[in-house]
């Protein structure tokens, strides 16, 4: 790997010596988990340790081997997860879940892949869309990209290229949620605004709203956060789906946002069981909110929150928690930022450029 400037980097993986991906970088991050598709497309093999990652409730691997098992991978298990295969071949996939990360490893194996491979009930997520673009601008042959159909015609060798990243909505939805809860104001560039349109429909219900221009957004300052009924008066619900859907991820920030917005709103997180558990530390805060089971929420807002010892369980329970601790009285503390941090990057100096009081340790203000 090259530095070659700020956010740009280049890759050569010409000889890959090893098959085993070292436990202690795998516990680190859900994500290891990736490896499989490319080191059995690449290497035949590969020794997978059980995935690190946030606690947010059971998530199983099975869509992710079962998919490499169709086409042509065995799997063992044991202390790690033991992925081979003497030739990779297509096959129809229909996927138990939309996984985005299983669906990866699919189209990841499935390109280098003998013959022909679809992929039904994908995921279709805007960075699968970008992993797809990637594989096809490397000499993938990839069709149905943004939809939950993908056609893989396989090929023997893939080539560099030069690719940009695109912007992560999840970030994006979470800057706009610090900047509502907060009154503040904050123009987004490279927004992707494309990609927050369902995001933009489900904040709308806390009456947060913003402007764009391009591909930039603005959310005004001092905004009337105010819940809207639904066309019955019944208590609207924001709740999470796959693509196009909200945004699971996002459920921790929306639910921060609506202890500060006029009315009540009912929070759905279907997806994990155990994502809603950071819920109690904003109630010693001073939000008012009925944990009604691991998954539903209902918020009364506005609330006064009040500073907090905190500790960060995962990434976007800890952004949830900092949005909190920004929008309180007073000065609060969060533990383990490791777990915000590895999901905003340099975050504590950009938000030091928009005028929040933040530091790291003996430095904050």
């Amino acid at each position: 790997m090259q530095k070659l400037g700020h956010n740009e980097y280049r890759f050569q993986t010409l000889d890959i010596t090893r098959e085993e991906i070292p436990p202690h970088l795998a516990q680190k991050i859900r994500s290891s988990i990736l490896f499989a598709g490319p080191m059995l497309a690449r290497k035949g093999r590969v020794l997978l340790p059980s995935p690190g990652g946030d606690s947010i409730g059971r998530r199983p691997l099975d869509t992710h081997f079962l998919a490499l098992m169709e086409l042509g991978a065995r799997v063992e298990t044991g202390s790690f997860f033991t992925l081979s295969t003497n030739k990779l071949k297509g096959a129809v996939l229909f996927l138990e879940e939309a996984s985005v990360t299983a669906t990866e490893n699919a189209i990841m194996a499935a390109v280098l892949a003998e013959g022909n491979t679809i992929i039904e009930n994908a995921a279709s997520e805007p960075h699968v869309q970008d992993l797809c673009r990637m594989l096809v601008a490397m000499g993938a042959r990839v069709g149905g990209i943004g939809t939950n159909v993908l056609s893989i015609e396989g090929v023997t060798k893939l080539a560099g290229a030069d690719v940009r990243i695109g912007s992560d909505y999840m970030e994006v939805g979470s800057l706009i949620g610090l900047a509502a809860a907060t009154r503040g104001e904050i123009e987004i560039d490279d927004a992707s605004p494309r990609n927050l349109r369902m995001t933009r429909i489900a904040f709308a219900k806390l009456g947060i709203t913003w402007e764009t221009s391009g591909e930039s957004i603005r959310v005004p300052g001092s905004q009337v956060l105010k819940v809207v009924p639904m066309m019955g008066g019944q208590i609207p619900k924001i709740d999470d789906a796959p693509w196009p859907g909200f945004p699971a991820d996002l459920t921790s920030i929306a639910l921060v946002a609506a202890t500060q917005a006029e009315g009540v709103v009912l929070i759905h997180e279907k997806m994990f069981e155990s994502r809603m558990f950071y819920v109690d530390k904003l109630i010693a805060m001073g939000a008012k909110i009925i944990l009604c089971d691991p998954h539903r929420a209902v918020v009364t807002g506005p609330a006064r929150l009040a500073g907090s010892e905190l500790v960060s369980p995962d990434v976007r329970a800890g952004m949830a928690m900092l949005i909190a601790a920004m929008a309180a009285q007073g000065r609060s503390t969060i533990q383990n930022v490791y777990q915000i941090e590895r999901g905003y990057e340099n975050l504590t100096q950009r938000l030091q450029s928009l005028g929040a009081r933040i530091g790291r340790n003996d430095e904050c203000p």
